[in-house]
C-alpha cells in the first residue's frame, strides 16, 4: 500500500474513532490492518490515561483479555507443524499429571475445541497464586471433569491458556514457558515487537489505564458455570489485570498486553496463509483447515449464558452472526473478542487482518449500543476504498 492510500484509509478509520470519542463511548482506541500481508490501517486516537492525560499513540499498550487465547492457540498449530504435537492425541501423552479424575481421555483438539470439560477455575485460586505457573498447572490437572472429556462444550474462559500453554511448554525441546515461545518462534521471526504473554518492566508505562464501564448482570442471571469459570477474586476487571504481578505473569489466556499495530501482523500471518514477508510459520494447507467448525457447533453452551459459540477446529472463533464485528467480512473469518470488547481476525479469502484495541470496557445489550462495530465497518470501507 502505498503511503497516500495508508493516508486516506486511515483518515476514515480515524473519523469513526474520533466519533466513538467524542459521544464518550470510547476513551482511548487504536486500530491497526493488514491487506494482502502489507500494513493498510494504522491508526489511533483518545486518551490512554484519564487522569494524567496521557495519549494513546502508535505504541501504547493495551490488555486484550481472550484475543490472548488465539495466539495461545496458533503457538500450539506451530508445535503441530513441526510434529511435535498431534491433535488427536491425549493429553496426558504430553502432560501424564493431567490424567487424573476421569481426564485421561482428554485430547488436544477437545482442550482447542473448549470440550475439556474443565472450565472451573481451581479451587483457592487467587491473583497471587494465579501468577503461579506451578500451582495452576498442578491444580488444573487435579480438577475433576464437568462432563466426560469430548463430550460437552464448556467454554475455557481462563483455564484454557494454562493448558494450552502446558501442552506448548512440555512439546518444546527446551521447555520454554508460553509467553518466551511466543516472544522467539513467533513474534521475532515475523518482527513483531508487542505481543506481551507477561510484560517486561519496560512496557509498564506504556499500558493503557482501563476503564470498567461493564454494566453489571443481576446474581439470578449468572449461570453457575460462568462464575466458577471466573470467580470474583480473579474476574478479568482492572482491579485484578491492573495489578504488577498479573501484567507480569503468564496468564496465558486472558493475560495478554498487545498493541494494534502488533496484534493486527499476528492476524496476517493467518489471513496470508501461515507466511508473511518471507518466514513462513504455518503451512497453507494447515491453515487452511483452521477455520473448519467444530463438531456440534451448534450446541449451547451453559458457561456462556447458553450461548452457541462459534468456535473452529483450530481454537478460534468464526465471523458470522454471533460475532458481528466478524460478520460483514467472512463466516470463514478467524478471530477472538476479548472481555470488554477488544478484537481481532483474519480473513483468508480477502486477505485482512484486523486488530481493535481500546481501554473502556463495555457489554453492549444490542448492536447498536456497541462503539467497537461503527470502527470496524471503517475499517471495511477503508479497505474496499
Amino acid at each position: 500500500m502505498t503511503d497516500s492510500n495508508l493516508q486516506r484509509a486511515n483518515a476514515i478509520v480515524r473519523e469513526a474513532i474520533d466519533a466513538a470519542i467524542s459521544s464518550a463511548r470510547e476513551i482511548g482506541v487504536q486500530v491497526a490492518a493488514y491487506r494482502n500481508g502489507r500494513l493498510a490501517v494504522d491508526v489511533w486516537g483518545g486518551l490512554a490515561d484519564e487522569t494524567s492525560g496521557r495519549k494513546v499513540d502508535g505504541d501504547t499498550l493495551f490488555n486484550v483479555y481472550s484475543v490472548t487465547k488465539a495466539v495461545a492457540a496458533t503457538a500450539l498449530h506451530i508445535q503441530a507443524e513441526r510434529g511435535r504435537i498431534e491433535y488427536d492425541a491425549p493429553v496426558i501423552r504430553y502432560w501424564p499429571e493431567y490424567g487424573r479424575h476421569g481426564k485421561e481421555k482428554t485430547t488436544v483438539r477437545d482442550v482447542l475445541t473448549h470440550r475439556a470439560g474443565v472450565p472451573q477455575m481451581p479451587e483457592g485460586v487467587t491473583p497471587e497464586r494465579m501468577c503461579n505457573w506451578e500451582w495452576m498447572t498442578a491444580a488444573i490437572a487435579d480438577l475433576k471433569p464437568l462432563a466426560e472429556p469430548g463430550t460437552k462444550t464448556l467454554y475455557l474462559s481462563m483455564t484454557y491458556g494454562w493448558i494450552v500453554g502446558e501442552l506448548v511448554r512440555r512439546t518444546d525441546p527446551a521447555h520454554r514457558s508460553l509467553g518466551r515461545f511466543v516472544r522467539e518462534d513467533l513474534a521475532q521471526p515475523l518482527g513483531i515487537t508487542d505481543l506481551w504473554i507477561g510484560i517486561p518492566d519496560a512496557a509498564e508505562s506504556r499500558i493503557a489505564k482501563q476503564t470498567d464501564a461493564m454494566r453489571p448482570v443481576p446474581p439470578e442471571y449468572m449461570p453457575p458455570l460462568f462464575l466458577a469459570s471466573m470467580p470474583q477474586q480473579v474476574a478479568l476487571t482492572p482491579a485484578v489485570f491492573e495489578r504488577g504481578d498479573v501484567r507480569r505473569a503468564e496468564v496465558a489466556g486472558v493475560g495478554g498486553i498487545f498493541n494494534a499495530r502488533s496484534e493486527a501482523r499476528f492476524w496476517a500471518l493467518l489471513a496470508n496463509g501461515g507466511e508473511l514477508d518471507g518466514t513462513r510459520l504455518l503451512s497453507r494447507e494447515r491453515v487452511a483447515r483452521l477455520n473448519e467448525p467444530r463438531a456440534n457447533s451448534e450446541e449451547p453452551d451453559p458457561v456462556m449464558f447458553g450461548i452457541p459459540l462459534p468456535i473452529s477446529v483450530g481454537g478460534y472463533w468464526l465471523g458470522g452472526a454471533n460475532t458481528p464485528v466478524c460478520s460483514a467480512a467472512n463466516p470463514r473469518a478467524l478471530c477472538h473478542p476479548g472481555q470488554g470488547g477488544s478484537i481481532g481476525w483474519a480473513d483468508p479469502d480477502t486477505n485482512v487482518a484486523v486488530a481493535i484495541c481500546h481501554n473502556k470496557l463495555f457489554n453492549a445489550s444490542s448492536p447498536a449500543e456497541d462503539p467497537i462495530l461503527p470502527i470496524a465497518s471503517a475499517v471495511r470501507a477503508a479497505l474496499s476504498a
